[in-house]
């Protein structure tokens, strides 16, 4: 069978202090319900600077500039302990900081309601040019800015989202409409936020992998949020947009939607149509979300620690056909969280881990890595979530004693073999699963694993439709070589048969 493969990862991080303060949920909440809040009056002191959350070893994990191993080795706490001199740049994408980001959401605005201030226009339009992956058709969107006394105007009377940097009004995001609320200024800064971490996450996938975004044919967007207006309010097409502005020419596309879990949803889905023949290069990405930012900024604040939830993440894989040397996407082997599974640890963990395997004649310690819910316990910890992949590393270990196919006394060993410590951003969907991929991608290639297992997993009960659970999983394996088209039989397989029916006519000789 001739798999989908991956072709290719991007992961970016956008530094965003002062949208942690002005736009984060927590904070906003704060702001209505206890305006004096100790909290907020603290919380300036414990943002950190651009510099810091560069050198911050999660933060250059999550680019490629270090590996998932690296982590446990690396003295913590991590805060305390940067990396000097480290590169916003890395191996499979970049950390913006929020000023030039700020220019990005004004790019990719097509319905003028971005309005930055002149002088910023003139500073940030002057950064942009200097990026390598700004094209010039996307600085010409960057014209002349507005009048702050405007700005100022449309903020205080016309209920526009204040954009703010370095503590100063720079801009606003007007309303789209007087009554619709889901046109209104909040939405609309964290829907162009979205767009423009996702066209980011694009521009460094095209980059990082020397991709021709001609190629691309469809393009799926998963991330958690929803843009619509009051006749259709999850409408989307975040997708669509995106790659308009990436510069995917050639592609539709469309939204998915799983809370957390969506972002492997889209992954099975892209490796489908690929292999189905519907499409011949799909671009799943997502872009990140200012409501959780600061999310457990509370507790951070509460242990004399930085706020760490102070980027914003975004992620972008490209699946392609078969090219007989990339990782291949095992679409015969889904896990699948369904309606009667059940919502125990062990019920899921079955669901999505030990079933597939099993139909498919696997063991659990087959898998050579896990990739589940890959959330920095950096920042989890201190707000009592606990060690989110250790908890799930441990679950895996536990049921595959239940299965008997491994030892209690080895629980500890299979987690150290099988796991890994988390890097990812407490962003909801980003951490889960999908971090991994592109160092899935690189160690099967190197032939340091096989297979790894990108699980995502998704709270469908805070919609308030459902109490349900959701999940599912699929395996990444290494190549096997691209399949005979009309035999369907690949080269490795070929010369097994080859090997076999030798090792048959030896024996026969043999015995005659």
């Amino acid at each position: 069978m001739n798999y989908s493969v991956i072709k290719g990862a991007g992961y970016i991080l956008v530094h965003a202090k002062d949208m942690v303060i002005n736009n984060g949920t927590t904070q906003s909440t704060e702001r209505v319900i206890n305006p004096d809040s100790e909290y907020l009056k603290k919380l300036p002191k414990h943002l950190r600077e651009f510099d810091e959350a560069v050198g911050y070893f999660p933060n250059q994990v999550y680019i490629g500039n270090y590996k998932p191993e690296d982590l446990k080795n690396h003295e913590q706490p991590w805060y305390k302990n940067p990396i000097k001199d480290a590169d916003r740049n890395g191996k499979y994408g970049e950390i913006m900081p929020e000023d030039e980001f700020i220019g990005l959401m004004k790019i990719v605005d097509t319905f003028d309601l971005v309005k930055l201030t002149e002088e910023f226009t003139e500073e940030v339009k002057a950064k942009l040019e200097a990026h390598p992956l700004i094209r010039e058709d996307l600085i010409a969107r960057l014209k002349t800015g507005d009048d702050v006394k405007d700005i100022k105007k449309l903020i205080d009377e016309q209920g526009a989202e204040a954009i703010i940097t370095e503590g100063e009004v720079v801009g606003c995001v007007k309303r789209a409409h007087d009554v619709d609320q889901n046109l209104n200024a909040h939405v609309l800064f964290e829907n162009l936020v979205v767009k423009a971490s996702g066209v980011l996450a694009g521009l460094n996938l095209v980059a990082k992998n020397d991709i021709n975004p001609d190629d691309v044919d469809y393009v799926i967007e998963c991330s958690e949020e929803a843009c619509g207006d009051m006749n259709q309010r999850g409408g989307g097409n975040f997708a669509k947009a995106i790659a308009e502005m990436v510069g995917f020419k050639n592609a539709t596309g469309s939204d998915t939607r799983g809370f957390c879990a969506a972002p492997t949803h889209a992954l099975i889905v892209a490796s489908s149509l690929v292999q189905s023949g519907a499409a011949k290069n799909v671009v799943v990405l997502a872009g990140g979300s200012t409501a959780k930012l600061g999310m457990n900024g509370k507790n951070h604040v509460e242990k004399d620690m930085p706020v760490l939830e102070d980027t914003i993440g975004g992620f972008a894989v490209l699946v392609g056909e078969n090219d007989g040397v990339n990782p291949i996407l095992r679409t015969d082997i889904i896990g699948r969280h369904t309606v009667g599974t059940g919502s125990s640890p062990q019920a899921v963990i079955g669901a999505l881990i030990a079933n597939p395997l099993e139909e498919a004649g696997l063991k659990i310690t087959d898998i050579d890595k896990y990739s589940v819910e890959m959330q920095n316990p950096e920042i989890t910890k201190p707000a009592g979530a606990g060690d989110v992949p250790l908890a799930n590393f441990k679950m895996i270990g536990a049921l595959a004693v239940m299965k008997k196919q491994l030892e209690r006394s080895q629980i500890n060993d299979f987690i150290e073999k099988h796991g890994m410590v988390g890097w990812a951003p407490t962003q909801g969907h980003i951490p889960s699963g999908v971090p991994y991929l592109g160092f899935a991608k690189e160690d099967i290639l190197e032939g340091n694993i096989n297979r790894a297992m990108i699980v995502g997993k998704g709270s469908l009960f805070l919609g308030r439709m459902t109490n349900l659970f959701d999940g599912v999983s699929i395996i990444v394996e290494k190549n096997p070589g691209k399949a005979d088209e009309e035999k369907g039989v690949s080269e490795e397989e070929v010369r097994k048969l080859v090997a076999e029916a030798m090792r048959d006519f030896s024996s026969h000789l043999l015995k005659d």
